[in-house]
């Protein structure tokens, strides 16, 4: 049997370890260390592991972690230092290339310490990170001190770095999407420089034979639907309540599952009371926070997944995982025209997609509900889609084949 060659890299990533994000740990944790290529990753431990040691085995490789003070400043700091620490300390003749992932200011001395150990340079954006920082300041006023003057200087550095030093001079950009490539060459940076990786799904753990609708009473009767993710306040889902309202008119007995939450106590508390005002809380179940198992049983008993994710700049370039979760777990989706869900679903033929209004999805909604044929078929299409061009396996082979084309390291 032909096995490729063993690629290493060493992966600066923005996210604490353990990572929940599955472009990371399912990615480069599972999948590519089957195919030969592995990674030590540097970051910091999350607040809640127990993890003491500066070092610890993960399935990629390495994990190189530090113990980050809950102070955001001295937390940047620390981070910082130890990125830095850990770039200087890399051993040339062990590692293949340096790749840097949403850190555009601990990118350029990743760049500047990689030219220096003459290794490659790879960056990895899987979200405009300065811009987000930058808005996140604004959003806060400059009444809120130090919590807005602090993101808003390091997204402008951050977003001056990146589009004009760090990702011209990489060896190799890894992006979240066409769209994220697109917006990117209008900036100036070279297409073909530029590797999209899309969000996928983890086939092996999402086998819909496993996986049984949950037994819970509170669905019994009920055409259940569904909402799988964050409630965070960008994402709008309020929406889904007007939606209730105009659904129920025709389909009294329609039940919305919001399997997840946020971190922002507020806005979760103004969700709950939003549902109140408008007459729909008792057409909702509030799970939280569960297990992506649990969650994932929710969604095998319900008839329509639903996808909102409202248009604009920071979210345009996403690919959301939950439009693909939902036709690997064989329901019908519903969703906006967030450019990488319209794409899947023109592609599928998986569910319908439309613009974000209550209007819209509930009339799109009601047509998914009255016709149970159309959803067996499109339910039967996205898992076909989801198989053959979004699970994790497939990805790893197509991203293994660029990271092996890069370093030009053929089969053996």
């Amino acid at each position: 049997m032909v096995k490729p060659m063993s690629i290493r890299l060493l992966y600066l990533t923005n996210e604490a370890f353990p990572t929940y994000h599955a472009d990371l740990a399912v990615l480069f944790g599972k999948y590519l260390p089957r195919l030969g290529l592995f990674t030590d990753i540097v970051t910091e431990a999350m607040v809640s592991s127990n993890t003491q040691k500066s070092t610890i085995n993960w399935v990629g490789g390495d994990a190189f972690l530090c113990q980050a003070p809950a102070n955001r400043i001295f937390f940047h700091l620390v981070k910082f230092m130890h990125n830095v620490g850990s770039l200087l300390r890399c051993d040339p003749q062990k590692y293949d290339a340096i790749q840097v992932r949403d850190m555009p200011i601990a990118a350029l001395f990743a760049l500047l310490i990689a030219r220096y150990k003459k290794l490659p340079f790879y960056y990895w954006m899987s979200y405009p990170q300065s811009e987000g920082q930058i808005h996140r300041a604004k959003s806060r006023g400059w009444r809120a001190g130090i919590r807005y003057f602090f993101p808003l200087i390091l997204g402008y550095i951050g977003k001056f770095l990146l589009y004009k030093i760090v990702m011209p001079h990489a060896d190799h950009n890894f992006v979240q999407s066409t769209k994220m490539r697109e917006d990117l060459v209008q900036l100036g940076l070279p297409y073909e420089k530029m590797t999209p990786v899309p969000m996928a799904v983890d086939l092996e753990t999402a086998k819909i034979e496993d996986i049984k609708p949950i037994d819970d009473d509170r669905l019994t009767g009920k055409r259940v639907v569904i909402y799988l993710g964050t409630l965070g306040r960008n994402r709008q889902i309020e929406v889904l309540f007007e939606m209730l309202v105009l659904v129920r008119k025709k389909q009294p007995n329609v039940l919305l599952v919001i399997a997840g939450s946020t971190e922002d106590a507020g806005h979760l508390a103004w969700l709950k009371k939003e549902a109140e005002r408008i007459g729909v809380n008792d057409a909702i179940v509030w799970t939280g926070w569960i297990p992506m198992s649990e969650a994932w049983r929710y969604t095998r008993a319900s008839e329509v997944g639903l996808s909102p994710f409202p248009r604009g700049f920071l979210l345009d370039s996403a690919t959301p995982t939950k439009a693909i979760e939902y036709m690997a777990l064989g329901v019908p989706v519903l969703c906006n025209d967030n450019p990488d869900q319209a794409q899947a679903i023109q592609d599928s033929g998986a569910g319908l997609c439309v613009s974000l209004t209550p209007e819209n999805f509930a009339d799109a909604l009601l047509e998914l509900l009255d016709d149970a044929e159309r959803r067996k078929q499109m339910a039967k299409m996205g898992q076909q889609y989801v198989a053959q061009s979004r699970s994790y396996e497939k990805l790893a082979g197509a991203v293994f084949a660029v990271y092996q084309n890069l370093l030009k390291k053929p089969s053996i």
